[in-house]
């Protein structure tokens, strides 16, 4: 009896510790994906004052996804033995690093090295954050907070990287030093996120003997890979999506749509990425079988609606195939973390999820680099035309075993 009495307002205090930090750790991880998306809508003054042609823009979009592949590779799986908590705070403080740079080297090269260690802080954070969230869940809400921390996790990825682009345009608009004022904005949240975190329970057994260091790989039990490589496919493709969107939208729409403002091209971004997170949301209760086939069919639309508009210069039809995309990557993207997660053994959950993420960001750069060349010697329209086709072939056949896999589950 006497035991028992000691024991529960102790499990108690921990259980509102852990759902303490569940909630500063979503604010962090949402604080600091949107963040990463800031530089989104103001390419076009930074493409004004150096007087360079849209590919440029590719290579300093695609020099934030190699910093986010590099850490990932190095560095985004070690939380498992070196800890969560300080792994996020690592992460952040290179964002403040990066925020710095931008305000004080705003040149090209300036922007492509704050861009890669944007990247590298990403890299560092996203797995580790996602693994934090379910293992702070375990025990703020063992019943139901592990699946909660999962869509948690990837609606905060996808709906702060939404949030970056409107804040920073808005931001842009309606306040002098469109280029300062935004990077000053997010300095202090990042600031105060970092200092938030102390108050973070570890939820790593830092004690226990540390493993020799190795980069990223992914152990999976057997019979597994063939699950796992269809879920990176797909997020894979649905990244590919949101790459062009968060790099080109812009560039599409003042040199095709004729439209410059940088509150429209956050906007635009915004409405893909918002998409993504509020699909994620309205049907977190569908099954995984249901899931797929609506997200296939909303992104095979979308991207054809991306063709279409780009060709006719039709700006609510490219708008309109935006929301459809992200809707979709978003329902797709769910459906690979949730893949990883079911495959991953407890011990090994932050480096499968970082070979997810590696995969989805390798995505993030790996197309867009390509529609880069491909503008530099092709029309915008035609570009667009050759990646719709492409991403949906590709999303197709990921998406498929996925939908077959969530049937046999």
């Amino acid at each position: 009896m006497s035991t028992g009495t000691a024991s529960t307002p102790t499990a108690a205090v921990r259980q509102r510790r852990h759902r303490l930090g569940f909630g500063i750790v979503t604010a962090a991880f949402l604080t600091t994906m949107a963040f990463t998306t800031v530089p989104t809508p103001l390419y076009g003054f930074y493409q004004r004052a150096d007087d360079f042609p849209t590919w440029v823009v590719t290579v300093i979009f695609a020099a934030y996804a190699i910093g986010v592949l590099g850490a990932l590779f190095l560095v985004g799986h070690i939380s498992d033995w070196a800890g969560r908590r300080r792994m996020i705070l690592i992460g952040i403080t290179l964002e403040i690093v990066a925020a710095v740079l931008f305000l004080l080297w705003p040149g090209v090269a300036g922007l492509i090295v704050a861009r890669v260690i944007s990247g590298a802080g990403i890299g560092t954070l996203m797995a580790t954050a996602s693994a934090h969230l379910v293992e702070l869940a375990e025990v703020a809400e063992p019943e139901s907070g592990p699946a909660r921390a999962t869509t948690v996790a990837t609606v905060v990825n996808t709906g702060g990287l939404a949030l970056g682009p409107l804040v920073a345009g808005a931001v842009a608009t309606m306040f002098p030093a469109p280029t300062i004022t935004p990077f000053v904005v997010f300095l202090v949240l990042l600031a105060i996120a970092a200092a938030a975190l102390m108050a973070v329970p570890e939820t790593v057994d830092r004690t226990a003997k540390r493993p020799h260091y190795r980069p990223q790989r992914v152990s999976l039990p057997e019979g597994a890979r063939g699950d796992f490589a269809a879920a990176a496919t797909a997020a894979f493709a649905g990244f590919a999506v949101f790459g062009l969107f968060t790099s080109l939208a812009p560039s599409v729409l003042a040199h095709v749509m004729h439209v410059a403002s940088p509150l429209a091209g956050g906007a635009v971004s915004f409405s893909v990425l918002a998409a993504a997170a509020a699909s994620q949301l309205v049907l977190a209760r569908w099954a995984m079988s249901r899931q797929l086939p609506v997200a296939l069919g909303l992104m095979v639309v979308g991207l054809a609606a991306l063709a279409i508009g780009a060709l006719t210069a039709d700006l609510l039809l490219f708008v309109a195939s935006g929301i459809l995309a992200g809707a979709g990557v978003g329902l797709v993207f769910r459906g690979a973390m949730l893949t990883a997660g079911a495959l991953a053994r407890p011990e090994r959950r932050g480096e499968v999820l970082a070979g997810m993420f590696l995969v989805a960001y390798a995505g993030l750069v790996l197309p867009v680099l390509a529609v880069g060349v491909g503008v530099a010697f092709f029309p915008i329209p035609v570009v667009l035309l050759v990646f719709a086709i492409t991403v949906a072939v590709l999303v197709h056949v990921a998406t498929i075993p996925m939908i077959r896999r969530g049937g046999r589950a």
